[in-house]
């Protein structure tokens, strides 16, 4: 929640005009409790789930495919789809609400000014390092005897490709893929608009790897 209760203040408070992002961060931000920002990743995600795979998706009912004969049916879409949103529900959901202490404590900041593009361009291109390395070892790790046979093989269930197959996990593989994407921010903790980018990002990026 922004300190300031006029647009005024939050001007005289930068010694400047707001620029229109400001003013609209202000207008949006300013009466909302930074635990509820935080959380504003669940319905984020949960909207990249929904229409970032859709068009590829309508594509795959119709089109050629490189594997014909594994072509999905809409059942299967659909079945795909309410699993993956029942567990972004009843993961990330209470995981965002129990994490928010360790956000404001590593200095996810939700206040004025916003960054500007080059520090967010920068902080992105760390946590695309950090989240590259870090995933490369929880895939690994997930692809041993016991992580595949209790956790990662529900992952594999879908052997033809689907966009909305990307977050389609065991709750636990989905509470492990927030380790490698959180600790880039914990490292360089960034604005609150850029975390909730950094995740956008993260997720169309899985989104474009299982599209097949």
């Amino acid at each position: 929640m922004l300190p300031y209760a006029t647009a005024e203040e939050a001007s005289v408070a930068l010694g400047r005009p707001m620029t229109r992002a400001e003013g609209a961060w202000f207008g949006y931000s300013a009466a909302v409790p930074d635990r509820w920002l935080y959380c504003h990743n669940v319905p984020v995600l949960l909207l990249v789930s929904t229409i970032a795979p859709l068009p590829l998706a309508l594509l795959g009912l119709t089109a050629y495919k490189l594997q014909p004969r594994v072509r999905l049916s809409p059942a299967a879409f659909l079945r795909c789809y309410l699993d993956i949103t029942r567990v972004l529900l009843l993961t990330v959901g209470p995981l965002s609400l129990v994490s928010y202490p360790a956000g404001k404590m590593v200095g996810i900041r939700t206040g004025l000014p916003l960054p500007s593009a080059g520090e967010m361009a920068a902080q992105l291109v760390v946590y695309l390092l950090v989240e590259d390395c870090l995933g490369y070892w929880r895939h690994r790790l997930l692809h041993t005897k016991w992580g595949y046979n209790k956790i990662h093989h529900v992952h594999h269930e879908f052997t033809a490709p689907i966009g909305f197959a990307a977050p389609y996990a065991h709750w636990a593989e989905v509470l492990i893929l927030g380790v490698p994407s959180f600790t880039g921010p914990a490292i360089v903790p960034c604005h609150m608009t850029t975390f909730w980018l950094w995740f956008v990002l993260r997720h169309i990026e899985a989104i474009n790897i299982h599209n097949g």
